[in-house]
C-alpha cells in the first residue's frame, strides 16, 4: 500500500524525501520529547541537507495548524457523532486528542513541509553526498 517513491511514503515514515532510504530524525519515536525536533544534518545515502536554509521548518507551523484541525475534526466526529458524547465531553475529547497526538502532528507537519520542496529521485542514493 505505501510504496517507496510516493510522497505519502516519505510523509508517513519520516524518511528522506529525496531517496527514501533513511529516517530524517535521530530518534524515530516522536514520543521521546527530548528528541522530538532532533534531525540528522544530512541524509547518509544521498547527502540531502534537511534544513535547506535557516529557520526552514518555521513554515511547517502553517501545515501544523491544518493537520491539528484535521485531528480535531476527527475527534469531534468520533466523540460527538459516533459515540454520542455531550458537547462538553466532546470538547474534552478534542483537547485530549490534540495533546496526545502533538508529537505526531509536529513530525507529520515537518514531513509534509519538506516534501513540498524536495522530489523523490530513486537514483539519488547512488549519487552520494552531491547535494
Amino acid at each position: 500500500m505505501l510504496k517507496k517513491g510516493t510522497k505519502l511514503y516519505s510523509i508517513l515514515t519520516g524518511t528522506c524525501p529525496r531517496c527514501h532510504e533513511e529516517s530524517m530524525y535521530v530518534n524515530k519515536n516522536p514520543y521521546v520529547l527530548g528528541d522530538l525536533f532532533k534531525m540528522h544534518e544530512r541524509c547518509s545515502h544521498c547527502g540531502l541537507k534537511y534544513k535547506i536554509e535557516p529557520s526552514f521548518f518555521y513554515g511547517s507551523m502553517y501545515v501544523s495548524y491544518g493537520v491539528g484541525v484535521a485531528f480535531a475534526v476527527a475527534a469531534f466526529v468520533i466523540s460527538f457523532l459516533f459515540l454520542g458524547l455531550s458537547l462538553v465531553n466532546t470538547f474534552i475529547a478534542i483537547v485530549v486528542t490534540l495533546i496526545a497526538f502533538m508529537p505526531i502532528i509536529i513530525r507529520l507537519s515537518r514531513n509534509i513541509w519538506i516534501n513540498f520542496f524536495i522530489k523523490y529521485e530513486p537514483d539519488a542514493a547512488h549519487q552520494g553526498a552531491s547535494s
